[in-house]
């Protein structure tokens, strides 16, 4: 295991022990964050899906909007599936008038773009930088991006159907966000990724 890699999972709200899971499976320490003292411990961190109005509305009851938002200026990476993709935003569509964002990307992303709980899907997406099969992707009142900036990287888009063309996946420097949430999957490919994201930013 690298010792020396800690990854955190902000763990006020979501998936969390999905992908702390997910995380020891791809052989780098992982543990929850909930408080500024321990986000200063870690090397990373991974935004869970969950309810991003409620994401927003904890992140400043505890105190860490702010030190997240100060870790990302200075280059930490963050991965954020579903609602941390949402989190990661620079400016989010249908979203509380108050909803705050840690922000980082520069992309337009639309809250529950897809519709309710019930209208959750999944689909097989092609990952640019990830080898092997397409990867089944699984959408649960899911975000969709409107609009990336020149200096992020698309990774996956949705092909075929009525959502044909939705951009699902992207990245910028060192921070990485789906619409979709690996976690729940048991494929470990999108984690990797992250891992090897924050080892070369730790090199």
């Amino acid at each position: 295991m690298s010792e020396d890699l800690i990854i955190g999972v902000f763990a006020l709200q979501g998936d969390v022990r999905e992908h702390l899971a997910a995380l020891a499976e791809c052989d780098v320490l992982a543990r929850p964050v909930r408080r500024p003292e321990e986000l200063a411990s870690v090397h990373a961190l991974v935004i869970p899906g969950g309810e991003s109005t409620t994401m927003s509305k904890l992140v400043e009851i505890f105190g860490m909007l702010e030190p997240i938002r100060d870790r990302i200026r200075a280059g930490m990476p963050v991965y954020g599936s579903c609602a941390g993709m949402i989190m990661l935003a620079d400016s989010v569509l249908d979203g509380r008038e108050d909803q705050q964002t840690f922000g980082g990307i520069d992309m337009v992303v639309r809250r529950n773009a897809f519709g309710r709980q019930v209208d959750s899907f999944e689909a097989e997406v092609e990952l640019a930088g990830i080898d092997g099969d397409p990867f089944h992707a699984v959408f649960i009142r899911a975000p969709r991006v409107e609009s990336v900036g020149e200096g992020v990287e698309v990774l996956s888009r949705i092909r075929g159907g009525d959502a044909d063309g939705t951009i699902v996946a992207v990245r910028q420097g060192p921070l990485l966000a789906t619409a979709f949430h690996p976690e729940l999957t048991g494929d470990l490919r999108v984690h990797a990724l992250f891992v090897e994201m924050v080892r070369a930013a730790a090199r």
